[in-house]
């Protein structure tokens, strides 16, 4: 599983021109399934993600984790992550979980979150053509990956 996330001052994500889901300072999170991806696998990935220093401290080092901050979260589906692309010009995405199975791990995924984090988790609509939006902070960006590589 993939999560490419990035700290971010504010994000949305429209559907046919609707705010579906909007978030001030935080993190975007672009997740992406693959077929080797299990439950347990996505539960590890959040987990992760709640403790992954990339805030600053008072010094301005990226020492403050979502837990620390109580940042918002903006989940968002992306297949493209999952796209294999070893060979050619062309992505291929045989390696990408079938849509019920990216639909569960994502929903799992975003579940575990609720659960275990206090502050605001919007997220996207799965399977649909989203519009996101965001101001990254600094840039600060980052490709997290479970089981890690």
């Amino acid at each position: 599983m993939k999560a490419l996330i990035q700290r971010v001052l504010e994000a949305r994500v429209r559907v046919d021109g609707q705010i579906i889901g909007e978030i001030g300072p935080g993190m975007l999170v672009l997740l992406g399934a693959e077929s080797t991806d299990t439950v347990s696998i996505s539960d590890a990935l959040s987990a992760r993600l709640l403790k992954f220093r990339i805030f600053e401290d008072d010094a301005q080092k990226m020492n403050l984790s979502l837990n620390d901050t109580s940042g918002e979260i903006l989940v968002v589906s992306q297949f493209t992550l999952a796209a294999d692309l070893s060979k050619g010009n062309r992505p291929s995405f045989t390696t990408a979980a079938q849509p019920d199975q990216a639909r569960e791990l994502y929903s799992g995924f975003v579940e575990t979150l609720r659960r275990s984090h206090a502050g605001k988790i919007a997220t996207g609509q799965f399977g649909a053509n989203m519009k996101v939006e965001l101001i990254n902070d600094g840039p600060v960006t980052f490709l997290l990956e479970e089981p890690r590589k």
